[in-house]
């Protein structure tokens, strides 16, 4: 597995005022960086791509669908809005060099009902996202689809069911995105869960259950990270989680004081926690990995979604 850093432990933009903290990223040891990407942000792409080849860091982004662009709303025009919109980050991603772009890219954020996702919403996100899976494959882009906990999203709260969501798709472009923090509020036994989806799985979050720094809470770090070297997983293991938020993102992430000094503190002692843990797992004799075969095993199909 390889680590990384999403930027929005510090900020949601970045340009060349963040260069000083892109370097500091490299020297801490990070192998890459997480951008959180809109149609406008980061405002200069040629210059971020320029910036981190330089320096050496891979990268691969995060979006989040806005309500005026739900992919599962009853509105034609809004869904077609989505999709536009899926399609604007896809092309943005590739132009960045980013290899994947993850997120809730199924449903607006904090889009709610109040009631559970119906049969046309599940069709109209798998029709969505198949269109925006065949956008991917032409620019060599992963989707990565994150389940969110229920406070944040009706429509895709657990592992099982992003497989499912994953395997209607149909694409070998669409993976799952798995984060620690949503899966310690919605998962019985996280470790079990990530191991059940594992042939679909393409990315990983890791944050405290507070959305602190790894390590300092009670995420099951050793069981999590355990399953990851147990299937073999090489992709990225990045830590998003949030130190002193923007107004803007503390207001839609839910957060109301700080949860480390500083954005730095949190992401070296991350870093620091990930690394330690996950050579004390690869030394010890038993943890042998599993190669496991993508797509191998099949989630049972899932009961028609109520109307």
């Amino acid at each position: 597995m390889k680590f990384s850093v999403n930027t929005m432990v510090w900020t949601t933009r970045v340009g060349e005022p963040q260069a000083a903290l892109l370097a500091r990223i490299r020297e801490w040891g990070f192998e890459g960086v997480e951008l959180f990407l809109s149609p406008e942000e980061p405002a200069d792409l040629a210059a971020v791509r320029r910036r981190l080849d330089a320096l050496g860091l891979a990268r691969t982004a995060c979006c989040v669908l806005p309500r005026a662009a739900n992919l599962v709303d009853a509105d034609p025009a809004v869904r077609a809005r989505g999709r536009e919109f899926l399609k604007t980050c896809i092309e943005r991603s590739a132009e960045m060099g980013a290899t994947l772009i993850c997120g809730p890219i199924y449903a607006g954020l904090g889009v709610m009902t109040g009631r559970r996702r119906n049969a046309a919403e599940w069709h109209w996100a798998v029709e969505g996202l198949a269109s925006a899976a065949e956008a991917a494959q032409s620019a060599g882009v992963q989707l990565c689809l994150e389940p969110l906990n229920r406070f944040e999203t009706y429509f895709l709260n657990t592992l099982a069911d992003a497989a499912r969501l994953v395997q209607a798709v149909g694409s070998p472009q669409a993976r799952i995105h798995f984060d620690t923090f949503h899966a310690n509020i919605e998962e019985r036994d996280p470790a079990a869960a990530l191991r059940s989806a594992a042939p679909w799985l393409g990315h990983v979050h890791a944050s405290e259950n507070d959305r602190g720094t790894p390590g300092s809470g009670h995420v099951a770090w050793r069981s999590i990270l355990g399953v990851l070297h147990e299937i073999g997983y090489g992709g990225w293991v990045c830590i998003e989680s949030f130190a002193q938020p923007e107004p803007e993102l503390a207001a839609a992430a839910a957060i109301w004081r700080d949860l480390a000094d500083s954005g730095d503190e949190l992401a070296c002692n991350g870093l620091h926690f990930l690394q330690n843990l996950a050579r004390e797992i690869e030394a010890t004799p038993q943890n042998r990995p599993a190669a496991v075969a993508m797509g191998a095993t099949a989630i049972p199909a899932a009961p028609r979604p109520r109307s």
